[in-house]
């Protein structure tokens, strides 16, 4: 058995803790200072910790869902040298440093998925520190996640967690662009982000383009040179297309006027 503890029981938190309460290998403890989900989480056979400190001297490792950096320093303050501090509240990059830096065994390891990944235990889990911690916290990342990445030593996770995030907020950003777009248009912006996620989920979005293991140029025999080419070929017709539309309709699109010249070169043409 993992004696694993979860502070944290919020959104996220709770159905991550509700994961390691219904998994056979794992002894779970957990805190927070709302009762609610405490109760929910000792009803599915948790045992629940008087204090951050308690919790911590039970078990081997400690899983930290809070809200911001100041949290998980204050968590980090209880949990003592004893156990393997799990962090996987998405916090600044040095964060894990700091606290490793004070005698404490940290893993950084945020998640992405969301609510819905959490319950259904398929996050993505990145991970971030030494070898040695990261095979301790292991049962415990993976009855929470259905990906779970080593991503290199500590502060990586939490890296790679912002690098997936950028995509992420970015491709927010340039949705509210093309929502004005087609909205000046006349279009039915419902119907549009249907075909969104219809299309993306065949596709992959974004990260249909993510296979190279490197962002040097491409030489022209590599096989990703055809494929980003005939990629580039489609973007900057498609963008010069839309910029032309969105110029007709009076429509400010920045980003879609950043990425055409950027696309060919992004892509390592």
């Amino acid at each position: 058995m993992t004696k694993v503890g979860f502070v944290g029981l919020g959104n996220i938190g709770r159905p991550m803790a509700l994961r390691l309460a219904a998994a056979e290998d794992i002894e779970l403890w957990v805190y927070d200072v709302m009762p609610d989900p405490v109760a929910e989480l000792t009803a599915a056979g948790a045992r629940a910790g008087g204090s951050v400190g308690e919790l911590a001297a039970a078990v081997d490792v400690v899983c930290v869902m809070v809200r911001d950096d100041d949290q998980v320093r204050a968590v980090a303050d209880e949990v003592g040298e004893s156990a393997v501090l799990v962090l996987h509240s998405t916090v600044a990059p040095g964060t894990s440093a700091e606290l490793a830096a004070r005698g404490l065994t940290v893993l950084d390891a945020p998640v992405s998925g969301g609510p819905m990944g959490a319950a259904d235990g398929s996050l993505a889990i990145m991970v971030g520190g030494e070898d040695e911690a990261f095979a301790a916290a292991r049962p415990a990342l993976e009855a929470m996640g259905s990906k779970v990445v080593h991503a290199g030593p500590l502060g990586a996770g939490t890296r790679m967690k912002l690098a997936r995030n950028l995509i992420h907020f970015v491709a927010f950003t340039a949705v509210t662009e093309a929502q004005r777009l087609a909205e000046a248009a006349g279009l039915d912006l419902v119907a549009l982000g249907e075909v969104v996620r219809h299309t993306d989920a065949i596709t992959g979005g974004p990260g249909a383009i993510m296979y190279r293991d490197t962002t040097a140029p491409i030489a022209p025999d590599d096989f990703w040179h055809g494929v980003f080419d005939h990629v580039r070929a489609l973007g900057e017709k498609d963008l010069g297309f839309a910029i032309a539309l969105a110029d007709e309709l009076g429509v400010d699109v920045p980003l879609a006027r950043e990425a055409l010249p950027r696309l060919g070169k992004g892509l390592g043409l």
